[in-house]
């Protein structure tokens, strides 16, 4: 739902890797000397540059990630890769895969609870059962078949209404209990086509205004091309009752036929999916509600699972467009055969 009312460059030396070029290496030295230093770097190219990474990521975090690989992604030297890697997110590669791994199991183990642990840590992309059970026991303290779900989804779903209570004009939200249908919600299923999208990335949205912000920013940008009466979307990354809600990741975009990125205009293209989607035209409430019954009560009994696809809203028109009290959207959530 929408928040704020996701060994190329190098030879081997007898110590270990070194940059080719001595000149490039000293440069890069100096240049990385210090954390400090290097979050002067955080530039706009930088950020865009990452997003490239975590993109790269994303489409392919069933299957081994190799450094060399996703630093080629975002067109850094894996040196230089690592640490402006971790300067802009807070985290290595290594413990932003695995998270990532983690998070998309515990989505899994929610919302597909069909699925055996096995067939969940394949497609998180552990090598094994072991392999999964043991990261899982490191970051978690327990085993997977032992962890306690229900109880960590309300502790931050807790977390995630304290932040949206308490900023202003955001109303109570009310968890729908599964079976229920208050609001006579109804799905169709659709076929989306392949889709490119130009998008700024929202880290920690859930600050006020942050989505709203990179909206204007996005119009601003699109207005002068001809395209700011698109399709525009806004999807998050990351399900706020399983990630910490500071490291949530929401894109808000606009679907175009091509583009350059550039700058903070970041480029997706999203492959052909079937969505669940129902119409809406109501408040925050109203459209945690709608997700709530989709996850809850429509897709158990669907005979479908989610897709490895984040869930969109599909604005009716200009994002915003009617303040933050009122959204006029649909709800999409990409499914697949279970």
């Amino acid at each position: 739902m929408c928040p704020g009312s996701a060994a190329a460059g190098k030879a081997r030396t007898g110590s270990g890797w070194a940059l080719p070029c001595p000149r490039t290496a000293a440069a890069a030295c100096q240049i990385l000397r210090t954390d400090r230093e290097a979050r002067g770097l955080a530039s706009v190219d930088y950020a865009e540059r990452v997003n490239r990474a975590v993109d790269h990521i994303v489409r392919n975090l069933a299957r081994p990630l190799r450094l060399e690989e996703v630093s080629a992604a975002a067109g850094f030297s894996p040196f230089h890769f690592h640490r402006i890697f971790k300067t802009l997110l807070g985290e290595t590669l290594q413990q932003f895969v695995k998270r990532q791994r983690l998070e998309r199991a515990l989505y899994l183990m929610s919302h597909a609870p069909g699925r055996s642990l096995t067939d969940v840590a394949l497609d998180c992309g552990f090598s094994s059962s072991s392999d999964f059970s043991r990261s899982f026991r490191q970051h978690h303290g327990v085993a997977p078949s032992l962890f306690d779900l229900e109880a960590f989804r309300s502790t931050r779903r807790d977390a995630f209404e304290r932040i949206l209570t308490t900023q202003a004009g955001s109303p109570l939200l009310t968890a729908l209990p599964a079976g229920q249908n208050p609001d006579g919600f109804e799905v169709v299923l659709r076929e989306l086509p392949a889709r490119t999208v130009a998008y700024i990335r929202v880290h920690n949205p859930y600050r006020e205004g942050a989505v709203q912000a990179a909206c204007e920013r996005l119009l601003a940008w699109a207005i002068p091309r001809g395209l700011a009466d698109g399709q525009w979307l806004g999807y998050m990354w990351d399900e706020p009752e399983i990630v910490e809600l500071a490291k949530c990741r929401y894109d808000v975009a606009l679907v175009v036929d091509d583009f350059q990125p550039a700058g903070e205009i970041g480029r997706f293209e999203f492959s052909p999916m079937r969505v669940a989607e129902l119409v809406l035209r109501g408040d925050m409430a109203l459209e945690a509600r709608a997700f709530d019954w989709l996850y809850k009560t429509w897709l158990p009994r669907s005979g479908h699972v989610p897709d490895h696809q984040p869930a969109f809203e599909a604005w009716i028109g200009r994002p915003f467009a009617h303040g933050n009290a009122h959204f006029e959207l649909a709800c999409q959530l990409p499914v697949q055969p279970g």
